[in-house]
């Protein structure tokens, strides 16, 4: 059973279809962004991407499309999964849009707050920010927009 400061305690619905459950990444790490296709950091889609697929066996990819930033995700669903799919191959699970800020959705809230993570608050300031979760779910690292995702996995991995 997830622990109230595990990311397993999460289910979100996805991009597509279907939901993102995140006790279904148990015993892989977890890496989550918050992503937006109209940044100029969207280029870190194709490192996610190759990060899903290299890593795939051991790490869990997911991105959450934002709005919060510059509205730089203004599309709807349909729009955000062809773009992703077509721009950047896109095949790691992506969940519906939410929000980084008010209203936090609870998954934000979970990633940002010590209190609820139990290692640290943090503050999401862009588009593409990620948070390194381990095998149980439990937060180990965050990273802020400008790291690239492949050089934010290399001692983790």
């Amino acid at each position: 059973m997830a622990s109230n400061n595990s990311i397993h305690q999460f289910s979100i619905k996805g991009l597509s279809g279907g939901t993102v459950d995140f006790s279904a990444f148990r015993g892989k790490k977890v890496l989550v962004a918050n992503t937006a296709s109209e940044c100029g950091l969207t280029p870190q889609y194709k490192q996610l991407q190759e990060l899903h697929e290299e890593l795939g066996d051991k790490l869990a990819v997911v991105g959450i499309p934002c709005n919060d930033f510059g509205g730089q995700e203004p599309g709807d669903a349909s729009t955000i999964a062809t773009f992703c799919e077509v721009n950047y191959g896109v095949t790691f699970p992506l969940t519906e849009k939410l929000s980084t800020k008010s209203p936090q959705h609870p998954i934000f809230k979970f990633l940002t707050s010590k209190e609820e993570n139990g290692l640290q608050d943090d503050e999401i300031q862009w588009n593409f920010h990620k948070f390194l979760l381990d095998e149980e779910g439990r937060l180990i690292a965050s990273f802020s927009s400008s790291a690239s995702p492949a050089e934010a996995m290399l001692q983790y991995i």
